[in-house]
């Protein structure tokens, strides 16, 4: 019998403190023995945002105690597992440092195989904890931190379609919470309170609708917010308007890209067939989900998300794709460092900042 791949997972790249041991199965997905996450939430929330001093501090205090405890819910040693897999990028590299380091630790004094994962591929195979998804597929990648449309052709095989030229969809959805006073964090916030309102009381812009392909544009839709933020003073009605107009600004955005990537796909991979992944810490936004499974009926597609558990930042995707990457021979040394940045395809143009042409 075919030995079964066990890895253990760990995730520090923001403010999440993660750690979890996963174990291949006959079915080409994963059986997930433990999955701990410990969130910041509550240190950051007086800030309004994550402060990356406090976020490092904190996964100092908690790493050990985590990856104990994912131990211990899996009922296996480290003996049992054939390797460890540390987040290595993108993020905050002082938060980034405390996981890779404590993983090439363990890997060292445990005589066990090292993988320095690509956060963002964690996310782009996350799918497949739970799915056997069929390679390739077209990647909505959208988070606090990227915006992305990739064709994932494989393990280490992306090609990027289009990405944001400016912010991050989740920085939208964090800065426009903040705008409105509705709470931290950002993304749940929005959403609540966008249940309340009337979407269709604000028009709101969508940058570079009509152009520039898949590429999508933020900053000129969180100004409109922040304009019309300063009219509405504490009229709470008023507020939950502009919420649920802003979010619905977002899924006519993404309607309108996502088909763009769809036709993209199709041209790029001569095929008439195409699944697409949604992935990322926005994914788990229902009207997003309802928005994009509906162009996915329209366009007869098929569309598959992470369960939510696996959206936002967690040590379980980590792990994955460390077995995924093992699998391939795709092993790290140990000397590895920490990346802020690090594109999921090398060869995308960078597509930020002054003199930039769409």
């Amino acid at each position: 019998m075919t030995k079964k791949i066990t890895f253990l997972g760990i995730e520090t790249s923001c403010d999440e403190t993660a750690a979890a041991i996963i174990r291949e199965n006959n079915r080409g997905t994963a059986d997930i023995l433990s999955n701990i996450v410990s969130s910041q939430i509550s240190e950051h929330k007086k800030f309004g945002g994550v402060v990356p001093e406090l976020a490092a501090r904190a996964h100092l205090e908690n790493i050990e105690y985590i990856i104990n405890s994912a131990l211990k819910d899996s009922k296996i040693n480290l003996d049992e597992i054939d390797g460890i897999a540390a987040t290595a990028g993108p993020g905050l590299v002082v938060c980034l440092s405390i996981g890779l380091n404590i993983g090439k630790s363990i890997a060292t004094f445990s005589n066990k195989h090292f993988i320095a994962v690509n956060h963002l591929e964690g996310h782009a195979l996350s799918p497949g904890l739970e799915t056997n998804v069929k390679f390739p597929y077209l990647l909505l990648l959208i988070s606090g931190g990227h915006t992305q449309f990739l064709i994932v052709k494989d393990v280490n095989e992306y090609e990027q379609l289009g990405t944001t030229i400016d912010d991050a969809l989740g920085e939208a959805f964090d800065k426009t919470a903040k705008m409105l006073d509705l709470g931290y964090p950002g993304g749940p916030s929005v959403e609540k309170f966008a249940k309340l309102g009337d979407k269709k009381f604000f028009k709101l812009p969508e940058p570079i609708i009509n152009k520039a392909g898949c590429n999508l544009s933020f900053a000129g839709l969180k100004t409109a917010v922040l304009r019309e933020s300063l009219k509405i003073n504490e009229n709470k009605k008023m507020k939950y308007n502009l919420a649920a107009s802003f979010q619905n600004t977002i899924n006519n955005i993404l309607r309108k890209k996502t088909k763009i990537a769809i036709e993209m796909f199709k041209e790029k991979t001569q095929s008439e067939e195409v699944r697409l992944i949604v992935a990322g810490g926005v994914a788990a936004n229902q009207t997003i989900r309802e928005n994009l499974s509906n162009l996915s009926d329209e366009m007869k597609i098929e569309t598959i998300y992470p369960n939510i558990k696996f959206c936002s930042d967690n040590a379980a995707m980590i792990a994955w794709a460390g077995i995924k990457r093992f699998k391939k021979k795709l092993l790290d040394k140990i000397d590895v460092t920490a990346k802020s940045r690090w594109p999921l395809d090398k060869k995308a143009p960078y597509m930020k900042g002054p003199g930039l042409k769409l």
